[in-house]
């Protein structure tokens, strides 16, 4: 079972992947191009029109440092979603909703209007050529681990089998810092 800091949070056993079931999912959400607090509102917004998806948590915006080329800085958060479709269902709806807000996949780790990013879909481990399940870089990187924490610091991330809140200790945090400024 996994359980989750919010309190309008219940319990979820995890259970074969079906299609038919509620799956509890973790997805990032950053942007660094133009009103980046109204699009990551927006975007939460979005998501939660989508059938299908249930939002049921989200953490406070995080200013963070660009990973990649000179670009300015990063509005980071994370959403705890319960959903009815397959991860590759989910994944064509964030990218859909990437696409509302004019991203543009040009350059790797460059500035975008929005990036989500599909980090865990209960507790499955996929790797296809699409798609890896748990997000193969969610353990390095503190602007995913400590908005998560936030919200879920006891979901067991299934490869280590650690804590969001123990991963998140094994990270650098000084360059994350909560957008108190709204």
């Amino acid at each position: 079972m996994k359980i989750f800091a919010n309190s309008k949070l219940q319990l979820q056993k995890t259970n074969d992947a079906s299609k038919d079931e509620w799956k509890s999912v973790a997805v990032a959400l950053g942007s660094n191009i133009g009103d980046s607090y109204t699009i990551l509102e927006t975007a939460i917004k979005n998501l939660a029109q989508i059938p299908g998806i249930i939002l049921e948590a989200r953490s406070n915006w995080y200013k963070t440092k660009a990973v990649g080329p000179p670009q300015p800085d990063y509005l980071n958060g994370c959403v705890i979603m319960q959903v009815n479709m397959t991860p590759d269902l989910l994944l064509a709806s964030l990218l859909e909703v990437e696409k509302k807000f004019g991203r543009v996949r040009k350059e790797r780790w460059g500035p975008r209007t929005l990036d989500l990013d599909l980090l865990l879909y209960d507790d499955l481990i996929l790797h296809t050529p699409n798609l890896q399940i748990p997000h193969p870089r969610m353990r390095e990187r503190a602007f995913v681990l400590v908005p998560l924490a936030e919200i879920a610091p006891n979901w067991v991330e299934p490869v280590t089998g650690r804590s969001i809140q123990e991963l998140a200790k094994d990270v650098d945090c000084s360059e994350v810092h909560l957008l108190t400024n709204i």
